[in-house]
């Protein structure tokens, strides 16, 4: 007995309908698969759910960008607008400056020099010179930074040795200068004191001698 036909109108139950949507979307994406590699066919398929949520497949040996190109170009429908083929038009020329960009930089590193001939190596080698000369101007400047530095270090170095030299003469001074004030104190205190106070130099007795 044959399956009856299902009648193909929305699901309203959201949790039917979303479990439809998951099966049918794997058979798709399955199916497609099938087709890329059995018959070597080319296929891309995209798939947004309700909620906005995408799904996609693109076969290996493409991809969706050369796919929407060739739908393009066979169908005669525009896909882009004038301002998106500007666009496209734009990210190929930048595409192109960076991949000779990238030949010139491997050409600096001596690299990939085989193809060239010598009126394109002459470029290359004004090109090196005049990194090298850039180089070593900046080496100079560092250089001369680096003396003026040391000039500058040596020159503070001065100034705080003759700074602390000063600081040593004033402080000897000073306490020299302690110390005649207090033999000085002395000595007036010394003429002050009465002469019964005064030692005198020990005499020997002369009563003991006779």
């Amino acid at each position: 007995m044959g399956r009856g036909k299902i009648e193909i109108k929305r699901i309203e139950n959201s949790t039917n309908r979303q479990v439809t949507f998951s099966k049918r979307r794997n058979g798709i994406i399955k199916k497609a698969r099938e087709i890329s590699v059995l018959c070597e066919a080319q296929v891309s398929v995209v798939i947004f759910s309700s909620s906005g949520k995408m799904s996609e497949y693109c076969s290996p040996s493409t991809s969706l960008p050369n796919i929407l190109e060739r739908y393009q170009h066979n169908s005669g429908k525009k896909l882009w607008d004038a301002k998106h083929e500007s666009l496209h038009a734009e990210i190929d020329r930048i595409k192109k400056e960076n991949d000779n960009m990238q030949i010139e930089l491997r050409h600096l590193k001596g690299q990939d020099l085989n193809s060239l001939n010598p009126k394109e190596l002459m470029p290359i080698e004004d090109a090196l010179q005049n990194g090298l000369t850039g180089v070593r101007d900046k080496q100079m400047d560092f250089l001369k930074m680096l003396k003026k530095n040391e000039r500058l270090l040596e020159e503070e170095n001065k100034r705080l040795t003759y700074i602390l030299h000063h600081q040593h003469l004033a402080m000897d001074g000073g306490v020299r200068e302690m110390e005649m004030g207090y033999h000085q104190k002395e000595r007036e205190f010394a003429a002050q004191m009465p002469m019964a106070f005064r030692v005198q130099p020990i005499q020997p007795n002369l009563q003991e001698n006779k």
